[in-house]
This record gives structure tokens, sequence and C-alpha cells, in this order.
């Protein structure tokens, strides 16, 4: 594991062998559910020694309709971020989508991350970089794995080499994501650990109705197969209701089918792991 993760998971107990997790709902709808899904998803990566990234978008900014939810206010979300981290002693991470916003969710949260649609986006990419925090670089829908060097070097050459990157699906026609397994080693060719985003990968976008669906019912095989890839971590959006959820409901986990998955794809890891260098 890099150096910059096992000073990011110091505080939590766990199996150095096994895969990290990035997990929560995709944007903070409110504190219950932060909380909620916060003592879920910590009970469950402790007792199976999951190092864990809880994560939940303060802001969404790139929805299909201008008439979804985008957010309950930047500096409450943000506050309940921090406050979720503190109490669980986990780190969290959040979506950025401008310069701006940058240094402001840094002050917030332990990890910052760049959305697909934004990864070329050079300004954005050097002001997440500059605040010095881990950066997590979502690769887009139209970008091949090996073309992902030039977003890292973007981080890099801004004086921060504290970065992830994260394999999202393809863009398979219009309504459609296809993952293929070939960018996980592609991209950690490029020397930084790379992340498994199941659900997002899920995703149908650009429905008629203005509201993605997904497929999540594949959820367990994109997330094994990706263990299998030597993926180094697992990106799970999750919710206790999906279909209440007021952003991605369609292609979320149910809560309470998360450590299923999850335990299956810890005795998977202990098989693989024999086989990595």
């Amino acid at each position: 594991m890099e150096k910059f993760l096992e000073d990011l998971f110091k505080g939590q107990q766990y199996d150095s062998t096994n895969f990290f997790l990035l997990a929560g709902p995709c944007v903070v709808e409110s504190e219950e559910l932060i909380i909620v899904v916060a003592e879920k998803v910590s009970t469950i990566c402790r007792n199976l020694g999951i190092p864990l990234i809880f994560k939940s978008s303060y802001r969404k900014a790139n929805r299909t309709s201008g008439t979804s939810f985008t957010g309950i206010g930047d500096d409450a979300a943000l506050k309940m971020l921090q406050n979720t981290g503190r109490k669980y002693s986990i780190p969290v991470i959040t979506d950025i989508h401008s310069p701006e916003e940058a240094a402001k969710a840094s002050a917030y949260v332990d990890v910052l991350q760049v959305p697909a649609f934004l990864c070329r986006q050079t300004d954005l990419l050097v002001a997440a970089a500059q605040t010095g925090k881990i950066v997590n670089i979502k690769k887009g829908q139209f970008v091949s794995g090996k073309a992902m060097k030039f977003a890292v070097d973007k981080i890099r050459n801004a004086g921060n080499n504290k970065i992830m990157l994260t394999e999202r699906g393809t863009t398979f026609g219009y309504q459609d994501l296809v993952v293929d397994y070939r960018n996980i080693p592609a991209m950690q060719a490029h020397g930084v650990p790379v992340i498994m985003d199941v659900t997002h990968s899920l995703q149908q976008p650009n429905q008629s109705s203005g509201i993605t669906g997904g497929n999540p019912q594949l959820i367990g095989t994109i997330a094994k197969a990706a263990i299998a890839a030597g993926a180094d971590g697992i990106f799970i959006e999750t919710h206790p209701d999906p279909s209440k959820a007021l952003s991605d409901g369609a292609n979320m986990l149910k809560l309470d089918l998360l450590e299923g998955v999850l335990q299956q794809l810890v005795e998977l890891r202990k098989v693989v792991s024999k086989f990595m260098v």
C-alpha cells in the first residue's frame, strides 16, 4: 500500500493485504442519512478488516436535469462530512467541480475527488493538487486508462504525488457503459493505486426521463471481477433505501446488502493476493 494511504488509514485496524473501500451515499441528503450509513459501513469494515474512506458528495453539480436535487447547502453538507469523519475516526472524500471548490472543500475532508466528466480540466486538477490533499481522479467515460497518464502528470507537476485513479466504465452507445478491465493494470502502470467504481459503472445515462437508470443486480459481478483483476480499492455507493435516494438511486446498493458483498470480496481477495506481485 502507498505510504500516503497508510498514513490516511493509520487510525483504523485493518488487514494490510486487503483492498480498501470508498463507500457512502451518493450525496449528503441529511445528517440522519450520513450518520446511519457511516455507522453501518464503518462497523462492517472494522469487522472485515477493510480500510475505509467514507464517501458522499456535498453538492451534485452534474445532474441530468436542471430540476434534480443538488444538495442541502455547501457549508452545512461539508460540516456534516467533517463531523462524521471525526465521530467514526475515518477519512472522508467528496467531489469538487471548480478550482474555487478545491480550497473550500479541503478544509473539511481528507481526499478530493475529481468527477469523471472533469478529469481533463487542468485548472481543477492543479487546484486540487495545490491543497496538498490526496486527489482521486475518476477516469472519464471517454478516456482510455493509458491516457489518464496526462491527468496524473498534471497533479504531479503541481507538486503533489498523492494520487489515485478510479475506473468507472466507458461509454457504450448513448445509454450504457461497459467496463474494460484492461484499464486497471493500464492505470496502475502510472504508479498510482487504482479503484473500481462498481456502482457508477452500472449506470444507464441519458434516459429520456431525465433520471439516470442502472443495473444494481450486477454490483457483485463487477466488484468480484475487479478484485480478480487486481484493483487496489473498491468504490460502492450505498443507501438504506435506494428507491428513495435523491441522487443515483437506480445504481446504488441497498445498505443491508453491503456486508454480504464485502464478505465475498474479502474471501476472493485472499485467493487473488497469492498471485499478486
